[in-house]
């Protein structure tokens, strides 16, 4: 992953913390270089070629799809990324935790698709407004690559309902969709290689097929505050990665041994396992819920 970070910049403008106040979304900010975006795609390729088989039981997609950041020090790293990590400041305060790191991959000439949802429906999280998903485009993802779009303001709602359809060509995990939508409020966030959006937990957002020629590669970290967890049952667990957590309602994560150190493995399985009961939870069918199909944004 990059090893020369550029020099960390103020963060966001007093207009794109406005903008995501009021849309919640902003997008376009500039966070790696194209030759650090090239090195980080290098990364990510080269394990698909060297591990596709993964490890211990999980495919390569898996740890893609799911709390990578867990067994791949890379995506850990990633995470803290000074840049990144100044603009979700600008927007949650200055103790920040890691809920998840995500690869979203949808290969060229993909007809899947994302229906309309809010991202923290079934994570467990309440509807707080201390969660923002910093979602990176590691090559060029345009609206014929199939960007995502956004409801502009949908994010001043509550979590609204949900129809699972658990559908083959929705990549969520549950096919759940929000329904009467209206299209032509939604505007597109195309983002070039190595810029970025944030966007709300609640903010409406879908994204179509890559119609492309290339990949469609992007990474959502899943950035939360310890006040997230005040008041909630069970367990869960995230990485500390500016600040401190005098709450302490999460378990705390360490960055990964090394890649798929077995320590880590059983780790990774033992969130799986607690983070998989909430996922589920009123789910009629709870086949697949972390069996990555491709993609979810």
């Amino acid at each position: 992953m990059p090893k020369d970070i550029t020099p960390e910049p103020a963060g966001l403008s007093n207009e794109q913390v406005a903008n995501y106040n009021r849309d919640g979304y902003v997008s376009g900010i500039s966070v790696f270089s194209s030759e650090q975006v090239a090195h980080i795609r290098s990364s990510i390729e080269a394990l698909e070629q060297d591990h596709p088989e993964g490890a211990n039981g999980h495919d390569l997609n898996q740890y893609f799809r799911v709390n990578g950041h867990v067994v791949i020090p890379d995506l850990s790293d990633l995470a803290r990324t000074p840049a990144i990590l100044n603009a979700v400041e600008d927007v949650l305060g200055p103790n920040l935790l890691v809920w998840s790191v995500e690869l979203f991959i949808k290969e060229a000439h993909s007809e899947k698709t994302v229906s309309w949802h809010q991202d923290i429906t079934y994570w467990g999280m309440g509807e707080t407004n201390d969660e923002v998903t910093a979602w990176v485009a590691l090559s060029d993802v345009s609206i014929k690559a199939g960007c995502m779009r956004f409801i502009p303001g949908s994010h001043t709602n509550g979590i609204v309902p949900h129809t699972d359809t658990f559908s083959e060509a929705n990549l969520l995990s549950r096919g759940q969709q929000i329904g009467g939508i209206e299209e032509s409020d939604a505007r597109h966030g195309p983002l070039h290689p190595g810029e970025m959006s944030l966007h709300h937990g609640r903010c409406f957002h879908a994204s179509g097929p890559n119609r492309s020629d290339d990949r469609r590669i992007g990474l959502a970290i899943r950035y939360v505050t310890p006040e997230v967890r005040d008041g909630l049952a069970g367990r869960d667990y995230a990485m500390l990665v500016r600040g401190v957590d005098l709450a302490q309602g999460w378990t705390h994560i360490a960055r990964p041994r090394a890649l798929f150190h077995p320590k880590d493995l059983a780790l990774y399985d033992a969130i799986l396992d607690d983070q998989s009961s909430t996922l589920a939870k009123g789910a009629e069918n709870t086949t697949g819920l972390y069996t990555p199909k491709e993609s979810q944004s």
